[in-house]
């Protein structure tokens, strides 16, 4: 009885400790304060450290800007060319934080002023007060080669709103990130002070609470400073009282009666407990499965989402590109000098760069779902090769000399997919002249029996051996001082891996610190069309340069393929009793002292943007410049064209049969001004006649009065769409065999099938190039060659 009495105290006498009072109020309290105060003060370092990056970034962003349209700039004010300032002027517009962009000369004269409405909202206040609401830079323009003489100035105006919002969603996040960190560090504390203090404790207490009252070798507990009241106070009071039961209870023995009450009592109570246990596990078991159910619901309403997400973006961004990539290609087909040529060539190269990152980007739902299709179609690999390696050539340090060496035997079109063996090329390429600053980088491109090899090979900085096994690891690059120096994210080379992979190919690494890399590409893509042959040249050509550089290789490759007599010199002394038709060099230090030696025209080979300006140029004329890497065409073009006088245009060794002329009668369907544009001048280049339709509606009324041989239908229209005129004319019976042929924005693999279902016998996604049309025509429409 004593003994029963006893733990009914002891179980009072934790339910009379104050709330206040408990240890785990006490750990509880003090947690969240240091928790939140910690929190709060890393948060705001952290927003104040990315304030101050955010407010350097404007003015070197900008400064970045004024250095990239210094030299285009400088040359509109001194050409005083008012409309391609307007150009640039609306160019530079392009860029968000840009408000106004001014063009002056050197008189004063306002060549070009455009100006936008600032962007509202709600962050406007606070972005204006951290960052103030605009701010102004201005650019002396001057020419390189004349620095002292005066041009102009480019005013750039700056709304700051641009940066500011970017900072102030950044800094509401980190808030609520490190409120989150407070509250779940504040969690994690106190489940560890409960499980390393507070139960310990209790436990101690309950089983004090039941020792055997047979063994008395115990003394009285004197109370701790301080934890009168709290759960050591308690403990203390639970072992006294203890210890007086035992000490009255010494003489009494239990008989086994009390002794299996006691055992039965201590079983039963472990028996509820643990039943209680099972039904609280339970419980939780059946939120967990409600929550996981809840979790499936928004996973799928998500992916609904960005599915649909992905299908806008794509028809919005696709139509405008369209038109752009469109024009382009139209104005390429006019007469242009030079360096309009290879102006609109690199635009329009750029524009193909976007178009294919679009693409990447719907990809993505591709490589979520494990379902990306690979496709096998015939395409130019060596002009393709050559293609990117001119856009990157941009990126290439001056003293790098970029070359590409493509085997004269190699097939003239593969079977493949060219979008991805581009990205293939674009990542390892864009590797090499990221890390090599001198020396070389060379892009080798040969075949093999059923597939063909493509080597980049540099003279950069190299990868140690012990870094090579986890490149291709995704956000991972060969050291940490890699990506502080160089940047990027890693990703580049597993993409690659992963696309040869796709691909049935396999990717390989050469390398050594200090000693430059070399990757293999090996890609099983079989050939579809053999080499065409060169028309062959006739003359002989010169060249100085160094024999371990990449253009006398090129050179020493190609020449003598096209019948001509070919010769290389170290120094031009060695050239006094040679008589050229042509001289070829890359060696800029000896240029002014070739003329008096020699009156052959010459031919400069020389780094992107490095040309020499028109007064220079004229002393040494006859004079041409191109930049590297040289192409196959333009080489070849060049060549003829100085010892031939013939014209190079659409006369290339490596190109297939010219465009021949469709005599066919096309009714395109299409509502936005400028694809019209586009689409007309491509089939007029075709020979096709072109009536238009500005909707479905139109359509029908216009097949009613005319025949027609095929159709190119637009999706999306007003009045009537595509795919309701579509099932019109198929309902109609009247035209069951006339060709339809989808033209739409939408690139989603699901469009095709919507299109198909509509009665469509055909799609094409746009933006699309005269090629694409041209093979589209081929299949739907019989060919009459003029």
């Amino acid at each position: 009885m004593l003994a029963q009495r006893t733990e009914r105290e002891t179980g009072s006498g934790l339910m009379d400790i104050k709330f206040t009072n408990r240890l785990s109020y006490k750990q509880a309290r003090l947690t969240v304060l240091v928790g939140f105060i910690l929190g709060t003060l890393l948060s705001l370092i952290q927003i104040g450290i990315d304030y101050a990056s955010e407010d350097a970034s404007i003015n070197r962003e900008m400064q970045a800007l004024l250095q990239i349209s210094h030299n285009p700039a400088s040359r509109i004010a001194y050409n005083i060319d008012a409309e391609l300032a307007q150009e640039l002027t609306r160019g530079l517009l392009q860029s968000p934080a840009i408000t106004r962009a001014r063009l002056i000369d050197n008189n004063q004269t306002v060549l070009a002023d455009v100006q936008r409405p600032r962007q509202e909202s709600g962050y406007r206040l606070m972005s204006d007060f951290l960052f103030g609401d605009n701010r102004e830079f201005q650019d002396r323009l001057f020419l390189s080669h004349m620095p002292d003489d005066y041009l102009g100035t480019l005013f750039l105006e700056v709304d700051t709103f641009t940066f500011g919002s970017r900072f102030l969603k950044r800094a509401e996040v980190t808030l609520l990130n490190g409120f989150m960190r407070s509250l779940i560090l504040t969690g994690i504390l106190l489940g560890l002070f409960y499980i390393m203090l507070t139960q310990p404790l209790v436990r101690v207490i309950s089983a004090l609470s039941n020792s055997d009252s047979r063994n008395p070798a115990q003394s009285k507990l004197s109370f701790p400073p301080g934890h009168e009241h709290d759960e050591i106070g308690v403990l203390v009071k639970v072992a006294n009282q203890q210890f007086v039961s035992m000490a009255t209870e010494i003489q009494q023995r239990r008989n086994a009666e009390n002794r299996l009450t006691d055992y039965l009592n201590e079983l039963e109570n472990i028996v509820s407990a643990r039943t209680n246990e099972l039904k609280a596990s339970n419980t939780r078991l059946s939120q967990s499965n409600e929550e996981l159910e809840e979790a499936r619901r928004r996973a799928l309403d998500m992916a609904q989402a960005r599915a649909a997400f992905l299908a806008n973006m794509s028809h919005e961004i696709r139509t405008p590109l369209n038109g752009l990539l469109g024009m382009i290609a139209l104005s390429l087909d006019s007469p242009l000098n030079a360096e309009q040529r290879q102006q609109l060539s690199i635009a329009h190269d750029s524009g193909k760069v976007l178009v294919e990152l679009l693409n990447d980007v719907l990809d993505l739902s591709k490589f979520d779902a494990g379902q990306l299709e690979l496709e096998r179609i015939p395409f130019d690999l060596g002009a393709l090769v050559e293609d990117t390696a001119n856009l990157l050539s941009q990126n290439a340090a001056p003293s790098v000399e970029l070359t590409c060496l493509i085997d004269p035997q190699f097939p003239s079109m593969v079977l493949g997919d060219p979008t991805r063996v581009r990205q293939i090329v674009s990542n390892l390429l864009s590797n090499a002249l990221k890390f090599t600053r001198f020396g070389r980088v060379d892009v080798r491109l040969s075949s093999y029996p059923g597939g063909v090899r493509l080597e980049v090979c540099d003279t950069g900085i190299g990868i140690p051996s012990e870094a090579q096994v986890r490149i291709f690891q995704p956000f991972t690059q060969a050291g940490a001082g890699i990506t502080r120096q160089y940047g990027g994210t890693g990703l580049g080379l597993a993409l690659t891996n992963n696309l040869c992979e796709a691909m049935q190919g396999r990717l390989s690494i050469s390398s050594e610190a200090g000693f430059g890399s070399q990757f293999s590409a090996e890609l099983p893509l079989p050939s579809h069309t053999a080499a065409v042959p060169a028309q062959a040249l006739r003359g002989s050509v010169a060249a100085i340069s160094n024999a371990s550089s990449g253009l006398a290789e090129l050179l020493q490759t190609l020449l003598p393929g096209w019948g001509l007599d070919y010769q290389r010199y170290d120094s031009p002394e060695q050239l006094k009793k040679a008589t050229p038709d042509l001289l070829i060099t890359d060696d800029l230090d000896c240029l002014f002292n070739l003329r008096p030696l020699i009156s052959a025209p010459i031919l400069l080979v020389t780094a992107y943007g490095n040309f020499l300006p028109g007064e220079q140029a004229a002393h040494l004329a006859p004079l041409q410049q191109q930049a590297r890497p040289l192409a196959r065409n333009a080489l070849y073009q060049t060549l003829r064209r100085t010892l031939h006088g013939a014209d190079s245009i659409n006369q290339s060794p490596l190109s297939g049969a010219q465009y021949s002329e469709r005599r066919a009668r096309i009714l395109l369907v299409e509502d936005n001004p400028v694809n019209q544009l586009v689409a007309k001048g491509m089939l007029a280049k075709l020979g096709c006649e072109v009536s238009v339709a500005a909707h479905g509606a139109d359509a029908l009324e216009q097949l009613e009065q005319s025949p027609f041989d095929l159709v190119l239908m637009d999706c999306n229209m007003p009045v009537m769409d595509g795919y309701e005129a579509s099932r019109r004319i198929r309902q109609s019976g009247r035209w069951p065999d006339l060709p339809i042929v989808a033209l739409t924005a939408n690139a989603m693999p699901e469009e095709r099938e919507r299109c198909r279902a509509a009665g469509m016998s055909d799609y094409l996604a746009k933006p699309f190039r005269r090629e694409e049309l041209l093979a589209l025509i081929d299949h739907w429409v019989p060919l009459t060659t003029t």
